[in-house]
């Protein structure tokens, strides 16, 4: 470790800062913090519109949300040595600049192939943002403090993605889709001027930009971006019978096993793997994995479910999933009441339980499932959430020296990422394959035995006679709406399926629970510490 990191030029120490100012500082890093996570999925309920506004196509659509996430997904986990670099202030300062005038470019841009562009650069300059939080808030605060800024931490990373369709739809519905990207550039401003004034903890070491691991920051974009293309794209092409989705599958296999190869042996790493022999730190990992896919996956199949089953409108989307985020706000003095006299652990078990609980209570949905039906799961999701991520995160970094806070919290970060690529990919793929096989036993028993069919075909039948037409044609129509009615029964019973798999995901979590150690939080980092 060279000097510079050992004695910063001005030493932190949290004890010199009022708490009004920490607070004030730590809640503007969290508002960058919620418009990046929120970009994830603000669009998610708008795809159509902006396909129509830019005459673009269902596939290629896909990538203004794709390419946001590949590109934060490969930033993520470089945070905290760029930190260690240009220092947390300057690069949350950069991060928060950069975001906002990528935000503008995707207001304006005039066709998919620059939005695409646009939503890469976004979710690259603005991924920072987000570990860069996790790490400062262990700088600033210890004790009870540290309690309730983990809770803060949790329920910005689980509420904004959430909340992503809801002011997504609603903004689309009452304006247009422009200023999804547009209402990021005031408090994008806010963020870039505020900080770089209120955040003080560490200094720049320029002098890591020469001889820095270079090799392992190409392999680690291959790995992360081969995968994501691959998990993205691999559910609409068949997988691996598409040679794209194979070719950039070994790419992605090829290049992560380089990068952990490399990583494990150079003295100074771009991503500090060792911490994974921690067993709280791996275990926080997956436990951070296991909640991305609950949290991302869920996301996309409620919205999803919502437009092609119920043929629901963005807006209608928005408000129907908005019951999560209201009951994950009032679990908040819960869990803050909570963490003060219990062991965290168990407090994260429960919430994970009860996350695998709320998708058991999913698993029942029929085709006439509204934001009535769906009140009761997702309040118990938006208790679940706030319950289960902030013990995670303190459980995970608060026990890790601050020296390593900065890296092990970009690989945190990351694994919830995965989690949610990971998950959302395999909730598409089951979509389309459990679909099939529910069409296909549902078919058969629509047959010329089924006498209630036979009524309900001579009912549709006699009404189109009724109205002049031939009996060939009532037949016709006849069929054509069965077959829509027995694809929506099929899609409906899929979703079923694929919320009892995310719920197996939460069971096993639950039960490794116990393997963690309890952590008792370090005191505020000194002067050596850095």
């Amino acid at each position: 470790m060279s000097r510079a990191l050992a004695v910063p030029a001005q030493p932190f120490n949290a004890a010199d800062m009022a708490t009004a100012t920490k607070v004030f500082a730590f809640a503007t890093m969290c508002i960058g913090m919620f418009i990046a996570l929120l970009d994830i999925q603000i669009v998610s309920a708008s795809l159509r519109d902006i396909g129509g506004g830019l005459s673009a196509g269902t596939d290629e659509t896909a990538w203004v949300q794709t390419s946001y996430l590949i590109a934060e997904i490969i930033v993520i986990p470089l945070s905290g040595w760029l930190s260690r670099v240009f220092s947390t202030r300057w690069l949350f300062c950069a991060s928060a600049i950069g975001f906002t005038l990528a935000s503008l470019l995707c207001g304006v841009a005039w066709n998919i192939q620059s939005m695409i562009a646009f939503r890469a650069l976004q979710g690259f300059l603005g991924g920072s943002m987000i570990p860069l939080v996790f790490t400062t808030a262990f700088f600033f605060f210890t004790g009870k403090q540290r309690v309730i800024a983990a809770a803060t931490i949790g329920a910005v990373a689980s509420l904004a993605p959430t909340l992503g369709p809801v002011i997504g739809g609603w903004i689309t519905d009452v304006s247009s889709w422009h200023w999804l990207f547009y209402i990021n550039l005031v408090p994008g401003i806010f963020v870039a001027v505020a900080v770089p004034m209120l955040v003080k903890i560490d200094q720049p070491e320029l002098s890591l930009l020469k001889g820095a691991d270079y090799p392992s920051m190409v392999l680690l974009a291959l790995f992360l971006g081969c995968l994501e293309y691959t998990l993205e794209e691999g559910p609409r092409w068949n997988w691996f019978s598409d040679q794209t989705i194979l070719t950039t599958a070994w790419i992605s296999v090829l290049a992560g096993v380089a990068f952990v190869g490399r990583t494990l042996h150079v003295a100074n790493p771009i991503v500090d793997l060792r911490a994974l022999k921690d067993r709280n730190f791996a275990l926080g990992c997956f436990f951070s994995f296991v909640t991305g896919i609950g949290l991302f996956a869920t996301i996309y199949l409620t919205p999803l479910f919502l437009g092609r089953v119920r043929g629901y409108g963005a807006l209608d989307i928005g408000l129907a999933v908005f019951s999560t985020g209201v009951f994950q706000i009032m679990a908040i003095p819960l869990y803050a009441f909570l963490a003060n006299r219990l062991d965290l652990r168990w407090i994260m078990m429960a919430g994970l339980a009860l996350f695998a609980l709320s998708m058991w209570e999913f698993s029942p949905i029929t085709h006439d499932w509204g934001a009535g039906q769906l009140l009761l799961p997702q309040a118990l999701r938006g208790i679940a959430q706030q319950l289960a991520v902030p013990p995670a995160v303190t459980l995970t970094l608060g026990g890790l020296a601050p020296a390593r806070l900065k890296h092990a919290s970009g690989l945190f970060n990351l694994m919830r990422n995965l989690g949610g690529a990971i998950g959302i990919a395999a909730c598409a793929t089951i979509l389309n394959d459990r679909t099939n096989l529910h069409f296909t036993r549902l078919a058969e028993h629509l047959n010329s035995s089924n006498e209630a069919l036979n009524q309900w075909l001579a009912q549709v039948g006699g009404n189109f006679a009724a109205l002049g037409q031939s009996g060939d044609v009532g037949i016709t129509a006849g069929l054509h709406q069965l077959w829509l009615l027995t694809y929506r029964e099929a899609q409906t019973q899929t979703y079923g399926d694929t919320f009892l798999m995310i719920m197996v995901c939460f069971v096993i979590a639950t039960a490794m629970v116990p393997l963690m150690r309890k952590v008792q939080p370090p005191a505020a980092p000194s002067a050596d510490a850095h």
